[in-house]
């Protein structure tokens, strides 16, 4: 199933997509007691799913596409993990070795907006980039889990547009890479969580960017260092993982700072990123 969050006549709902860019089953009229949050939803566990089925199973409540706004699938995640380094040609593109380890960061969640929202050019970056990533969204608590185990403890996934101010990212505030991650409007999410179950492999999708309707990056799950299993298995020995948490898996080659000469977006580009199997998001710069 394809879980999406909207506004609808004023009000919020969560439904179940019927295709990509289809039509929304509208589980909150369905059934009263289904949350608008996701994350809640989430944490309903099979309950919650059973009751998406048999929604979907009615064929009532069916939202035609152009009622709807979709909004980010996920608003309020404990947690906002980033893996960097993570593709082996974005290694290469850099010059750099690929990592032993998963290179971990972090942005908040106050950056998160929605699939067709506009993202606001912050007046304190010169550099700002794109970088489209694949997102696993956690399932159910994990602590100290196993490589073979992993998989139990997603949900699915979903698209992220991990924009970033390289300035900051590379040059400022000692090296942290937290605010240059981390600005307003820094996290578009969308357009759907797509459940684990109805992906095909995850590591072998493609995914790409557009800038003005031009390709600049376009690449392969397949290439991940660490997939889904390494990165819930490691994240775990540290951190426990909370339903709804959020892990954008990292970028493949062709983010605008390492190309000669460098590229940054400016006011009045509009970005698609998009993840062969869940859909593509399009944001303007403002």
């Amino acid at each position: 199933m394809r879980f999406v969050r909207y506004e609808t006549s004023g009000r919020l709902g969560l439904g179940v997509e019927l295709s990509e860019n289809g039509n929304v089953v509208d589980l909150t009229s369905y059934d009263s007691t289904v949350s608008t949050s996701m994350q809640a939803f989430i944490e309903g566990g099979q309950e919650t799913l059973l009751k998406a089925r048999k929604a979907v199973e009615s064929g009532k409540n069916v939202l035609q596409r152009d009622q709807i706004k979709l909004l980010a699938p996920i608003t309020d995640p404990g947690k906002i993990v980033c893996i960097g380094m993570n593709y082996r040609d974005h290694c290469e593109e850099q010059n750099l070795p690929v990592p032993k380890e998963p290179v971990v960061f972090s942005k908040f969640n106050s950056a998160i907006i929605g699939p067709s929202d506009s993202i606001k050019y912050p007046s304190e970056t010169e550099e700002l980039d794109w970088e489209v990533e694949l997102v696993i969204v956690v399932g159910k608590e994990a602590k100290n889990v196993p490589e073979t185990e992993a998989m139990k403890y997603v949900f699915g996934y979903t698209v992220a547009h991990d924009v970033s101010a390289r300035d900051w990212q590379l040059h400022r505030n000692g090296g942290q890479f937290l605010i240059g991650k981390s600005m307003d409007c820094f996290c578009p999410l969308g357009p759907a969580i797509v459940a684990k179950e109805d992906l095909k492999d995850p590591h072998n999708l493609r995914l790409w960017t557009l800038v003005n309707g031009v390709t600049k990056q376009d690449g392969n799950t397949s290439e991940m260092v660490f997939k889904t299993e390494a990165v819930i298995a490691f994240l775990s020995r540290f951190i426990t993982l909370k339903p709804g948490d959020i892990i954008l898996t990292g970028t493949p080659p062709g983010v605008g700072v390492f190309k000669n000469p460098p590229e940054f977006l400016k006011v009045g580009d509009v970005v698609e990123v998009g993840v062969e199997g869940i859909g593509s998001i399009t944001n303007k710069i403002e």
